[in-house]
């Protein structure tokens, strides 16, 4: 491991510490739940950003049991992140309750269906959430994060869909493909900042069962991790150093991801039709790729 790595990797660890301040959007189900949860339990103090009071309600007293330092320790604000004013006074309440923030996990996200002709008002909510409410939530939280001269996180929550870029919900995957680029960039500027002690990471979660996921479901599909399993997964590799945490599932390994991304990529080298692995032309040849060493 390179001294860089080392170093993020100490920084990445220390942040997670007693009494530090987890800020999460997104909050308060799913993913975002389940990290404010174990971050809570590690003894920091958590505030989660949302929307809908009741569900709000409901994840601030599961967090105040699971935190011992109970409900002194929770903090919750409901909050459209696709908003920068919203997101602004959010930070402004954090710093006011908690004095500031160490971890910040960009995770608000939403999923309804898009067609690439469909009705415009779905694109604008989901690249709103899903790809503005990250900068927002970097732009409004970031500085002040550098500024403390202590070891810090921002944690953006992508998806294999903004990598792969697989047909049916193009929106989504123009956003999620936003959010890597752009997470990219900020730790590129990041680690280039001179005495900078917060680190950027890029969560790809695999097929987690979520309320976004469920369709209706109310059992766990065999092929599904947990929200939890994810964000032990998220947690080992931040304090690992990894920048991108790719994460498996039950269905899908590591080695087939890799396979999936590497065609995806190749399409521009090898100068295919794009999205060539959902082509008629190509389906024996990805299918040779994905057997090959």
């Amino acid at each position: 491991m390179s001294d860089s790595a080392n170093s993020s990797s100490a920084n990445s660890s220390s942040a997670m510490s007693p009494n530090n301040v987890a800020v999460i959007t997104g909050g308060a189900s799913g993913i975002g739940l389940a990290a404010a949860m174990r971050f809570a339990r590690f003894d920091m103090k958590v505030a989660i950003a949302d929307i809908g009071a009741d569900r709000l309600t409901n994840a601030e007293a599961q967090l105040s049991k699971a935190a011992p330092g109970g409900a002194a320790s929770v903090m919750t604000m409901e909050v459209d992140v696709s908003r920068l004013d919203a997101v602004i006074k959010f930070e402004s309440a954090v710093r006011a309750r908690f004095g500031g923030t160490d971890i910040l996990m960009n995770n608000a996200g939403i999923g309804p269906g898009s067609q690439m002709f469909g009705p415009r008002e779905n694109w604008e909510r989901i690249l709103g959430v899903n790809l503005w409410g990250i900068i927002n939530g970097t732009q409004a939280f970031g500085p002040g994060m550098v500024e403390r001269g202590r070891p810090g996180l921002i944690i953006n929550t992508g998806s294999k869909q903004g990598i792969t870029t697989p047909p049916g919900n193009p929106a989504y995957n123009v956003s999620k493909a936003g959010v890597k680029a752009f997470t990219e960039a900020l730790q590129h500027e990041l680690r280039n900042k001179p005495g900078c002690q917060v680190s950027a990471h890029l969560l790809i979660p695999g097929f987690v069962f979520t309320g976004l996921t469920a369709n209706g479901r109310t059992d766990k599909p065999a092929a599904a991790w947990t929200a939890e399993q994810t964000v032990d997964f998220m947690i080992e590799h931040i304090t690992a150093g990894d920048f991108y945490i790719l994460c498996p599932d039950n269905d899908v390994p590591r080695h087939l991801d890799e396979k999936r991304m590497l065609w995806a990529a190749g399409d521009i080298v090898e100068n295919r039709p794009p999205l060539s692995r959902w082509h008629k032309d190509y389906g024996d040849a990805f299918a040779a790729f994905v057997k090959g060493g």
